[in-house]
């Protein structure tokens, strides 16, 4: 199925994908970053899925949350009767604390009318389909074992056993339900655990209740309210509840151009990301969760030898990101090959993180909670850090791999880690070198302006002596670098809305990052508008309003254009190709926090505006 055709369902630890047609084609298990169960969506035929489908072809397919959850159905309508597949994993409690139970994939199957006729295929493909298993028949059930991981499947309705799984068909009249739960272990009999349609039943509204008290925290009441409660619900979805880290995306390699290269493993935790989904939860109510990646975070920082840099992605667990490694026997999504598991992108410089950093860090100690003595030393070490590094070239926020440059964000956001870090030690009186933070901050000010800005093309461009434009930029007033009306942003923000062909980066309100093609990225091929980008877009042009107000509606069309382009259940992927489809990680954190920032400052300028 292609990306956009997909919902996803999760536990807090990880994500699973399931198409508009009733497979789940994508499971990595336990955890976000754990070998996969099912990736069909990377090789269809080597890949593995869980297939549940009337029989015979044909239905009319719709896919949908249950308001308020993150609990799929999907649903088929046919002449003879109306049968859908609720998907969810079970969660029970309230708030951030959830009940110890067994993790499982819930899958109920029901017709509501009439009578349908459904086959079911469980074909699992352990470790990225590297590690061979053996299917053994149980009563009720079915057990899937490998050297790494055992599986079970645990069902009512009778199995019949294939090389690579099972199948099952089975036909359901109006009121009546299959049940199939997969679940970690090998019993030797699912007899007293097989669900009825009772005990199925009471998960499905216990997860409902969990979700819907999540999202009673939020308090946003303004205009999309829908799609900002989709992007909560997304974000809460990529967070690792053990640890509190925050993954950028729960896939891998799925690619950013249509057959092309630039496929990259998403499934850990980026310092930027996480503290961008950081402010967008304090934007919206969501505390506990801001705090609970603060402590990840802290962790961290603790962790740092001393005059270490911090690495700039962990894994869900704070240890080292995994060595890029290329899964050759793979056919990839759609052809696009190398498939990667791994990023090697781990051991890049990116200065830009510390701004992303510090940010958060002084969001949360102004609306969270006061920040520890303890944790304002491991971050005065990082600032100063950052002062004797700033001058350093880097591969910057897009992690190019053509070398390293003096990129204007990433000076920008050196900027952003030296003036929060003042602003924090000024609110709690905490010991600091501000003398020398001072005078670091106004010289990268300066710098800046005079390096990063370039006469001919009246913008800020992308790296000193390099004239191509960057929608990085985009952030300068936001971070409060710049005036949003200081006319150098102004005119830059005019020479971003030109079509790519003259220069420009906007084409009907979707924002390109960069020109790939005089960027020179190190990495063949194109790619789509960067969704992130196109909400950036959005903010700067309602900052912008303040003092020019032709910017406001054009932020509005641009937003609630933007809007358009979520698939049917309100999901983004990091980009969308030149043909409106889906391209690359789904659903991405960057794409759903910068829809929250973005609705939520644009929301409230119209309201002052009426």
């Amino acid at each position: 199925m292609p990306i956009q055709e997909h919902g996803v369902i999760g536990d807090l630890r990880t994500v699973a994908l399931v198409g508009s047609d009733g497979t789940l084609d994508w499971l990595c298990f336990p955890h976000f970053d754990s070998p996969s169960v099912f990736a069909a969506l990377l090789d269809p035929e080597k890949g593995g899925y869980f297939r549940i489908s009337p029989e015979p072809d044909g239905a009319v397919r719709k896919q949908f949350y249950w308001p308020d959850t993150n609990v799929l159905v999907t649903r088929f309508y046919t002449p003879d009767g109306v049968g859908e597949i609720i998907d969810f994993m079970p969660l029970v409690g309230a708030g951030e604390h959830v009940h110890p139970r067994p993790r499982e994939v819930l899958r109920r199957v029901r017709v509501v009318r009439g009578s349908m006729a459904f086959r079911m295929e469980c074909l699992p493909a352990f470790n990225y389909g590297r590690d061979p298993h053996t299917t053994k028949l149980i009563p009720h059930g079915v057990n899937f074992c490998s050297k790494r991981l055992n599986l079970t499947l645990s069902t009512k309705v009778k199995l019949e056993e294939h090389a690579r799984g099972v199948s099952a068909r089975f036909e359901l009249h109006a009121g009546q339900s299959a049940v199939f739960a997969l679940s970690e272990g090998a019993p030797d009999t699912c007899a007293d655990t097989v669900h009825s349609h009772e005990s199925s039943e009471a998960l499905f509204r216990d997860t409902v209740n969990y979700w819907r008290r999540w999202l009673r925290k939020c308090t946003y009441t303004g205009r999309w309210r829908e799609m900002v409660y989709r992007s909560a619900l997304a974000l809460k979805l990529m967070t690792f509840e053990p640890t509190g880290a925050i993954v950028a995306a729960p896939t891998c390699s799925l690619p950013e151009s249509p057959g092309g290269v630039r496929n990259w493993d998403y499934r850990y935790v980026w310092l930027r990301d996480a503290a961008f989904t950081v402010y967008a939860f304090l934007r919206v109510g969501f505390k506990d969760e801001a705090g609970a990646f603060m402590r990840w975070l802290e962790a961290r920082c603790a962790e740092l030898p001393e005059d270490a840099p911090l690495s700039l992605m962990y894994s869900i667990d704070g240890g080292r990101v995994p060595p890029e490694e290329v899964l050759g026997h793979l056919s990839g999504y759609g052809g696009a090959q190398p498939v990667r598991i791994g990023n090697a992108a781990a051991d890049q410089l990116q200065l830009d993180i510390y701004g992303e950093l510090m940010d958060s860090v002084y969001l949360y100690n102004k609306y969270g909670a006061p920040i520890s003595y303890d944790f304002w030393r491991h971050l005065r070490r990082l600032v100063d850090w950052v002062c004797d590094h700033w001058q350093e070239r880097d591969e910057g926020i897009w992690e190019v791999r053509g070398g390293r440059r003096h990129f204007v964000y990433s000076k920008l956001m050196c900027w952003v880690a030296v003036d929060r870090a003042i602003r924090l030690a000024d609110k709690r009186s905490f010991p600091a070198d501000r003398t020398r933070w001072l005078a670091v901050r106004d010289t990268i000010f300066e710098e800046i302006m005079q390096k990063g800005w370039s006469a001919d093309r009246k913008a800020f461009i992308q790296a000193y002596g390099h004239e191509a434009l960057d929608a990085a930029n985009l952030l300068m007033p936001l971070v409060f670098f710049l005036s949003p009306v200081d006319p150098r942003m102004l005119s830059t923000l005019d020479a971003m809305h030109r079509p790519p062909e003259k220069g420009g980066l906007v084409s009907d309100g979707l924002v390109f990052r960069y020109d790939a093609d005089a960027t020179l990225d190190g990495i063949a091929g194109r790619e789509g508008t960067f969704n992130l980008c196109s909400f950036w877009l959005v903010e700067a042009m309602t900052r912008a309003s303040v003092s020019a107000p032709r910017y406001l509606e054009e932020a509005r069309l641009t937003f609630e254009r933007m809007l358009g382009y979520a698939n049917h259940v309100g999901l983004y992927a990091e980009q969308t190709g030149m043909s409106g489809e889906a391209l690359g990680n789904f659903p991405q954190a960057l794409t759903h926090l910068s829809l929250i920032s973005a609705a939520y400052n644009l929301d409230r300028t119209l309201g002052r505006r009426q």
